[in-house]
C-alpha cells in the first residue's frame, strides 16, 4: 500500500466497518476485467447502501484518493482497472430489485442484479426488458448502464439508454442527486439522467435506476440460414429490411468463426457453412408464423445452402445456443482474441468483410467477425498468437488500419463495450478535438478533483 494512502484507509475502514477490505487477498481478486490489464487497488469498498457509496466518495473526494466503480467485471475494454490504485468501489451487495410495478411499466433495482435475473423476473409478470448483452447471465444492470450495453435485440428495441428512466447517482462529492423520473416521458430540464448512461464511471456512481418495461411478446420464431458466401447472407440481410421487416435480431457469423463453433458445438447445420445468418421475429403468434413465411421465401433468392425454421420459444433458443457458443469457440482455438466491438453504416457491411479479409492477408492475422449486422455491429476479433514473433506489432498495425477505415466510413470504434484502456488510443481518432474538449469540461464540473475512475479516456 503506498504510504500515503495507509493512515486514511484505515480510518475509512473503522468509519464503515464490515464494507472496507485492506487484505491483499482480495485486492487482486478487483484488479482488472475480461481484458488484458490489472492493477490492484488498496482497498476494496463494497457497500450496502447508497448512505455508504456517499460516504466513501466523500471521504475519498476530501482525500484525494482514486476510485474506480466496478459492477460484475465483465467488460472487455478494462474499463474497471484501477490504474491509480485507490478504492475499487464495487457494487455488488446492492443486488435487490425494489420494485417491479406492471400498471406503471417499470422496474426500480439496485445496481449489483445480475441483467438476466432482473429479465427472469419481469418476464414471470407478462413483462419484457429487452437489453440482452451476451454476458446477461453474469453481468450486473449497473454495468450495462454505465457502458450502455446493446446486444442482438437491439435493431428493434434500441441499447440500454433506451430503457433508463431515472437514476439515484453519488457524484464525486458525496452529493446524491436523483434525475429523470418513472414516467415514459419527460421534459422537464435537461436530459441529466443520460449523461451518466455510458460514461464508464467517470461522473458519478449509480446507485439506483428506474427502467422501462415493455408487454412481453407472446411469440417468436426464427430462422437459421446457412450460406456458401458472405455475400449471399449480406444480401438476404439487405432483402428482408427492404421488404419492410423489422426482426428483433439479425445475427451474422464468418466462416472461421463457424469452423470454430463447429469444432466445439458438433452442430452439423455449421459444417461448411461459409457464413451464417440468424434472423428472429415476435409478436403475435399468427402474424409471426405468417411473417417467418414470407421471409423464407425472401432469403431462398439467395440459395441459400440451408434455412431451418425455429418456432416458440423452446426452438428459438436451440439456435442462441449455437450463438452464445461463438466467443468460447474461439477462445477453444488457443489464440489470443482481441475483440473489436465496431459500427459501421449498414452499407458499409460487405465493405467491412472484404476489408477484414485484406487485413487478416496482409498483416498474416486471422480475422472472426460476427455480431449484430443489422445495425452494422460487428464483432470483430483478431486471433493472435503472440507467441510468434512480430505478432503484436502486426495486430498493432491491423487495428490502427480497421479503426482509420471505420471511422473513414462514418463508423465508429466501439458500439458496446466503451473506450476504458483498450481503445484510449483511438479515442482522438475517433472523437473530434471540440467534442473531446467538451467532455473535459463536463468531467471538470462533476469531478473536479479527478478521483473518479483516473486514467482513462477523459
Amino acid at each position: 500500500m503506498k504510504p500515503k494512502l495507509a493512515r486514511p484507509l484505515a480510518a475509512l475502514k473503522r468509519l464503515l466497518p464490515g464494507e472496507i477490505t485492506l487484505a491483499a487477498s482480495v485486492l487482486r481478486q478487483y484488479a482488472g476485467d475480461k481484458w488484458f490489464a490489472a492493477h490492484p487497488p488498496e482497498a476494496v469498498a463494497r457497500p450496502r447502501s447508497t448512505k455508504s457509496v456517499a460516504t466513501i466518495l466523500r471521504f475519498a473526494n476530501r482525500h484525494a484518493i482514486p476510485v474506480t466503480a466496478r459492477g460484475a467485471g465483465h467488460g472487455y475494454v478494462g474499463g474497471c482497472v484501477p490504474l491509480h490504485g485507490g478504492i475499487v468501489l464495487s457494487l455488488e451487495r446492492m443486488n435487490r430489485i425494489l420494485e417491479i410495478n406492471a400498471g406503471d411499466f417499470v422496474v426500480v433495482t439496485q445496481p449489483g442484479v445480475i441483467t438476466a435475473t432482473l429479465q427472469g423476473d419481469v418476464e414471470q409478470q407478462g413483462l419484457f426488458y429487452p437489453p440482452d448483452p451476451a454476458s446477461r447471465k453474469e453481468s450486473f444492470i449497473g454495468g450495462n448502464i454505465v457502458t450502455n450495453a446493446g446486444g442482438p435485440r437491439c435493431l428493434k428495441y434500441g441499447v440500454t439508454r433506451d430503457y433508463v428512466l431515472g437514476l439515484e447517482v453519488v457524484l464525486a462529492d458525496g452529493t446524491i442527486v436523483r434525475l429523470g423520473g418513472r414516467t415514459h416521458k419527460n421534459k422537464t430540464g435537461f436530459d441529466l439522467h443520460r449523461l451518466f448512461v455510458g460514461s464508464e464511471g467517470l461522473l458519478g456512481v449509480v446507485t439506483e435506476a428506474t427502467l422501462k418495461l415493455l408487454p412481453r411478446p407472446p411469440y417468436r420464431a426464427n430462422l437459421a440460414i446457412g450460406f456458401s458466401t458472405m455475400r449471399a447472407a449480406v444480401r438476404s440481410l439487405h432483402a428482408i429490411l427492404r421488404a419492410g421487416f423489422l426482426p428483433a435480431a439479425l445475427e451474422l457469423a464468418d466462416a472461421f468463426t463457424l469452423a470454430a463453433a463447429y469444432k466445439r458445438t458438433r452442430s452439423e447445420r455449421l459444417r461448411g457453412c461459409r457464413a451464417h445468418l440468424i434472423v428472429e421475429l415476435d409478436g403475435q403468434r399468427d402474424s409471426v408464423r405468417g411473417e417467418i413465411r414470407t421471409l423464407q421465401r425472401i432469403v431462398r433468392a439467395q440459395q441459400p445452402l440451408f434455412v431451418e425454421v425455429g418456432l416458440g420459444d423452446q426452438q428459438c433458443e436451440a439456435v442462441w445456443k449455437i450463438r452464445r457458443e461463438f466467443s468460447y469457440s474461439l477462445r477453444d482455438t488457443g489464440l489470443t482474441k482481441l475483440n473489436q466491438d465496431i459500427v459501421v453504416p449498414r452499407s458499409r457491411l460487405e465493405d467491412l468483410f472484404a476489408f477484414a479479409a485484406r487485413l487478416q492477408k496482409k498483416h498474416h492475422l486471422q480475422f472472426a467477425c460476427f455480431g449484430h449486422a443489422g445495425d452494422g455491429n460487428i464483432h470483430t476479433n483478431i486471433m493472435v498468437d503472440f507467441t510468434q514473433p512480430g505478432a503484436k506489432r502486426r495486430s498493432d498495425a491491423a487495428l490502427d488500419e480497421l479503426f482509420r477505415q471505420v471511422v473513414a466510413w462514418g463508423g465508429t470504434i466501439t458500439g458496446e463495450h466503451g473506450i476504458g484502456i483498450a481503445k484510449k488510443r483511438w479515442w482522438p481518432l475517433a472523437v473530434p478535438q471540440t467534442a473531446r474538449e467538451l467532455h473535459r469540461t463536463v468531467k471538470r464540473a462533476l469531478d473536479p478533483r479527478g478521483i473518479l475512475n483516473p486514467g482513462k479516456f477523459v
